[in-house]
């Protein structure tokens, strides 16, 4: 009962998560298109107004014209003022849950491989929690020491690629490959809300209000807050997609099993912040403001082809001392030794029970594309299954079709 209430959490809350992101990256993306599309307004009565750039759009049967001001508009704000932020915070807190719920609640399983660092799962646990919050320190650190002066956020930016590097190398030294996808992308996607909720939000009330005041303006005043907002928001941007690349690799064994593993990772975020900046620049392309970006998807495109044909798969040698016909009573053993401790009598994790003859063979392909395919199973290779064992495994399935 409690794996099947687990598995009821992991699911509502991961498509929680799933809503959140989605309504917060599309937020985002809109903003950065909007912003790279606006046009010096040439009708009078929007410059009277203040009106910096404006945009005709057309959706769903209507037409909008979107304005954007830099000072306060003059007349004020005469309707309702909507704020994005609610996207990003319920985005992590549901991303924190999820986090909870699989990897926190089983930390033993997937976050300790002991071929990479043998640990408690109570210290992997703790380890993992301070290892995200160590990110945005650092990175928080590095944006407010180093963002000052005429080149400074040149000079964040490389450090701050400098931190993604080394966090990549400790998180795949520590923790199991799996994991350390996971890691990575989830201490970035913090620094990402905490960009939200610590810099840009707090800056735009004390902007909002000075203008709201009643008092003079002075933009000389507050144009700090801009700039950090300004900083932060174009890393938000950035990081969305590595964001996105390192969260879903974990679930495909090929690429956090690869020996250079946490280098392919960094490859991964590489395409992706290339292919985020084609779009980012064609928005200012297609109005005359910039270079053609096709070099970015390019390059993006062709590390992505190479990290293709890098990791690809050697043939599988075929294992001495297997017999060539495998039948249960010969898997059996193998199964009580790996499986039994998730998928037995006392615990059935994913609703799978591997102590019966006929639910194993119910699910054969199943467990083939785990253990011998992917060698996604046992988690980790918790269990220290040999390659012999997986062997065994195929030849019982191949005997199956017999």
């Amino acid at each position: 009962m409690d794996a099947y209430l687990l598995d009821w959490a992991n699911l509502l809350v991961r498509w929680l998560h799933v809503i959140t992101a989605i309504a917060w990256i599309g937020s985002s993306f809109y903003f950065v298109f909007l912003d790279s599309s606006l046009l010096a307004p040439t009708a009078e009565d929007l410059k009277a107004k203040g009106v910096d750039g404006a945009i005709w759009s057309v959706h769903g049967g209507g037409f909008y014209h979107a304005q954007k001001y830099m000072v306060s508009p003059k007349g004020g704000i005469d309707s309702h003022l909507h704020w994005f932020y609610w996207e990003s915070y319920w985005t992590w807190i549901s991303g924190f849950l999820l986090f909870c719920v699989l990897y926190l609640w089983n930390a033993g399983i997937f976050l300790v491989d002991r071929q990479v660092y043998d640990w408690s799962g109570t210290a992997a646990g703790i380890g993992a929690v301070a290892f995200i919050a160590a990110f945005w320190f650092i990175y928080d650190a590095v944006c407010h020491v180093f963002g000052k002066g005429k080149h400074g956020d040149r000079v964040v930016g490389l450090l701050v690629i400098l931190t993604i590097t080394i966090t990549s190398w400790i998180a795949f030294h520590f923790f199991s490959g799996r994991a350390a996808f996971l890691l990575v992308g989830a201490s970035m996607a913090t620094a990402m809300s905490a960009n939200v909720f610590f810099v840009i939000i707090p800056g735009q009330r004390k902007v909002v209000a000075a203008m709201t005041s009643g008092q003079p303006y002075i933009a000389a005043d507050y144009a700090i807050y801009g700039k950090r907002a300004k900083q932060r928001s174009v890393h938000n941007t950035y990081f969305t997609l590595p964001v996105l690349i390192a969260m879903l690799s974990n679930h495909y064994t090929f690429v956090y099993s690869s020996e250079h593993r946490w280098v392919l990772l960094l490859l991964l975020m590489l395409a992706g912040a290339l292919i985020r900046q084609f779009f980012v620049q064609r928005h200012g392309w297609k109005l005359d403001r910039a270079a053609n970006p096709w070099p970015f998807a390019a390059i993006g495109v062709v590390v992505l082809l190479g990290l293709i044909a890098w990791i690809k798969p050697a043939p599988v040698a075929p294992v001495a001392g297997v017999p060539q016909a495998v039948d249960y009573a010969q898997l059996k053993p193998v199964l009580e030794q790996r499986c039994y401790l998730c998928h037995g009598a006392e615990v059935q994790q994913k609703g799978l029970r591997f102590d019966s003859e006929d639910q194993v063979k119910a699910h054969a392909p199943d467990i083939y594309q785990q253990v011998v395919v992917t060698k996604q199973m046992p988690l980790s290779n918790a269990t220290q299954m040999t390659d012999a064992e997986r062997a065994m495994l195929a030849q019982w399935f191949k005997g199956l079709g017999k």
